[in-house]
């Protein structure tokens, strides 16, 4: 029997949610990303917040890592003043996944940043963000779609080597890139679609799209598979 690799996924953490007749803080995860993770190969595992000195300790028990999407990244993680249209911070969660992204990129883990994932990335690089942009969320509550175009050369390209239209529901965005990291595709806009480390930096790629939401497992299944290429359990 051939052992799935390990890939652990972040979780929201909300004050209330409901069940039956409970109403009680809760760890969530859209169940779009563990189903997503299960379709490309893998066996998922949920990572809600925690101290972040444990975060090395977590990754070193997972073969692959997904930081999902979520809450706008606190302004303050890269040197900027909130703006009028970014949303509350969530400090806990980006202490947790900052600490996360580091061991992963320290031990390298194989690691895949969704929506506010690859933004994280960017910023625990050193990068910036863009706190506003249009178009790319268009309907409150409801996901939209549009066309990204691959980098030829990049680890993307390799995955997805096509135009392809996207699940999109976002309004922040890559500003200045962090260190080592190069694009690898762009919206028709010239908005940043996805970033990732060059060969011999380790595997991390993010995507600025939500994956979870679509049809196609490809981005989902590079990670896997670079994961059970390195994967220790079986």
């Amino acid at each position: 029997m051939t052992v799935r690799p390990l890939i652990g996924v972040s979780t929201y953490l909300e004050a209330g949610a409901r069940w039956g007749v409970w109403e009680l803080e809760a760890v969530l995860l859209p169940a779009g990303y563990p189903r997503l993770v299960q379709r490309a190969g893998g066996l998922a595992a949920m990572l809600p917040p925690d101290e972040p000195e444990r975060a090395a300790g977590a990754v070193a028990r997972l073969d692959g890592l997904v930081v999902a999407g979520g809450p706008d990244v606190e302004p303050v993680r890269y040197g900027a003043e909130p703006g009028p249209r970014t949303g509350p911070p969530s400090p806990a969660r980006d202490a947790w996944e900052l600490a996360l992204i580091e061991a992963a990129l320290a031990a390298r883990v194989p690691l895949l940043g969704i929506c506010r994932g690859m933004q994280l990335l960017n910023v625990a690089l050193g990068g910036t963000l863009v706190q506003h942009l249009d178009g790319h969320a268009e309907v409150t509550g409801v996901f939209g779609g549009h066309a990204v175009k691959p980098v030829p050369g990049t680890r993307y390209a390799a995955a997805v080597p096509e135009e392809t239209t996207v699940p999109t529901y976002h309004h922040q965005a890559v500003d200045r890139l962090g260190a080592h990291l190069v694009v690898s595709a762009h919206a028709a806009d010239g908005t940043v679609e996805a970033v990732e480390l060059p060969p011999g930096k380790g595997w991390a790629l993010g995507v600025q799209w939500h994956p979870e939401m679509g049809e196609d497992p490809r981005v989902m299944r590079a990670l896997v598979e670079a994961a059970g290429a390195g994967a220790t359990r079986g």
